[in-house]
């Protein structure tokens, strides 16, 4: 049953073949097989899911409005609030922190009927792209374990790709759920900015954050998207627009469309084996009827440096609220307030959340704002500019997802700026607040390649067809980890 997509599940469900309870304890038995090996979750909630499993037996016996991820278990980030259980963050600042409430994407799955199965790792507070930033362990590839699983949503890739999960939940800031989808060969969804409600979502940088689906096809992606896309009174950024039915827009059919392939992520820096996966994944939606176009958008050259003024800006905004007084750790050794703060911070963040707090602060110091701060913000402005010239000759854009396979576990940590560029493909979109999507489109060593799709403005649908008809015409998401 682990093996099977939740829209297959989903029919056997309902025509009485398995039950929930039935499904639940499988993956907990794949869980227990696997999970040693490539250490996806932080935190089990077994008791809990069978409980779910349960009603949702009975939601689908008395036919009360079962939806297609009634009974469905899946695995929540550990930066979604979960109340009653454990929400780490993967930090050592939140290591025994227990929510009062639920996020509101928590919130839409339970009522949906899915069963949560626990919380999976990643870097902490999402800032990574290995999941090696982690305070407890690293998650592994299941393709290598070896190699990284990305991230820093790599928990929720790693466990949808070992098939100890039938779906995930991801958080994107600059390429978070899309980077380590390609690493694991699972689709991964970054939806338009405001799309989907971050309320209960733990902050990192608040104008790039955006939550999405990890799944092991195009279908269970649009399933997930429906039940979480809509607006949120409680999320400010949330958007009031009409939320479609996502599934209805999986038709087998891209002729007309025109995709524009970017020149800039397909030059120097690419793996030659990505660049080739990509360009034949141009070429099969060519022969279903796309019309493929090279476009230029030559800003993305400083879509990293900016990102990497941003977002440690924002962060570093945000993480001041763990300062030991009000929730989370609190340093036992301290003589007044003020070494308290300092012996907080110092003993429950980690390196690299150590290395963005204080490249934001300096970059919103006294002084160097205009220079640093402001200038990025302008430079955000024309990376937006370079994608609505892009789409107004193609109605969306191709890339690699990443320039590489996954690469081995501490091949970067030692070189901060060698990992940024992991995201060279991913951040331009966050800063333009797109939507886009990650599917597999090759192999390399063993290794899986993704292909990103991007859209204007909530063009999931749009998206969702082009990478749906994709998938059906080929067979790389029928391949899977042996693990």
């Amino acid at each position: 049953m682990h093996t099977k997509t939740a829209h297959e599940l989903h029919e056997l469900l309902v025509n009485k073949k398995i039950s929930s309870v039935e499904l639940t304890t499988a993956l907990y038995d794949r869980i227990a097989g696997t999970d040693d090996k490539i250490k996806g979750y932080v935190t089990l909630t077994r008791d809990e899911a069978l409980k779910q499993a349960q009603a949702a037996d009975e939601r689908l016996t008395t036919g009360a409005n079962p939806t297609p991820l009634t009974g469905i278990p899946i695995a929540i980030k550990d930066n979604f609030c979960t109340r009653g259980i454990k929400t780490t963050c993967s930090s050592k600042m939140l290591e025994n922190y227990l929510p009062p409430y639920d996020a509101t994407v928590v919130t839409k799955l339970k009522e949906a009927g899915a069963v949560i199965l626990g919380k999976t790792n990643m870097d902490e507070f999402a800032m990574g792209s290995s999941c090696e930033n982690s305070a407890f362990f690293p998650t592994r590839n299941p393709w290598n374990r070896e190699c990284v699983p990305g991230g820093s949503s790599g928990g929720s890739a790693a466990v949808v790709a070992a098939r100890s999960a039938v779906m995930a939940t991801g958080s994107d800031t600059g390429g978070s759920i899309r980077q380590p989808a390609a690493f694991c060969g699972v689709v991964g969804l970054k939806p338009t900015y405001g799309r989907v409600s971050r309320y209960g979502l733990v902050a990192f940088a608040s104008s790039l954050d955006q939550i999405g689906p990890l799944t092991k096809d195009v279908t269970d992606t649009a399933l997930m998207l429906n039940v979480i896309a809509g607006h949120d009174d409680r999320d400010a950024t949330s958007i009031e627009h009409p939320v479609p039915d996502y599934r209805s827009a999986l038709k087998n059919d891209v002729k007309k469309v025109r995709v524009g392939l970017i020149r800039e992520l397909l030059g120097s820096g690419i793996e030659p084996t990505v660049k080739a996966a990509v360009k034949g994944a141009a070429d099969q939606l060519a022969a279903l009827g796309a019309e493929i176009v090279e476009v230029s958008l030559p800003s993305f050259e400083h879509a990293i440096a900016t990102y990497y003024l941003i977002a440690p800006a924002e962060a570093s905004s945000n993480l001041a609220r763990y300062d030991g007084v009000k929730f989370g750790h609190r340093s036992q050794e301290h003589r007044d307030l003020i070494s308290m703060y300092y012996n907080t911070r110092r003993e429950g963040f980690g390196a690299e959340v150590k290395r963005r707090i204080m490249l934001g602060t300096y970059a919103l110091s006294a002084g160097y704002y205009d220079a640093f701060y402001l200038k990025a913000l302008k430079v955000r402005t024309l990376i937006k500019r370079d994608f609505d010239q892009a789409f107004e000759r193609c109605d969306l854009l191709a890339s690699p997802t990443t320039p590489t396979v996954a690469f081995k576990l501490g091949a970067k940590s030692a070189d901060p700026v060698a990992m940024y560029l992991s995201d060279i493909a991913t951040i331009p979109v966050n800063l333009a607040g797109l939507p886009a999507l990650s599917l597999p489109c090759g192999n390399s060593s063993g290794l899986p390649i993704g292909l990103q799709l991007i859209g204007p403005a909530f063009a999931e649908e749009l998206i969702l067809r082009v990478a749906y008809t994709y998938e059906q015409n080929t067979a790389w998401h029928q391949t899977s980890a042996v693990i």
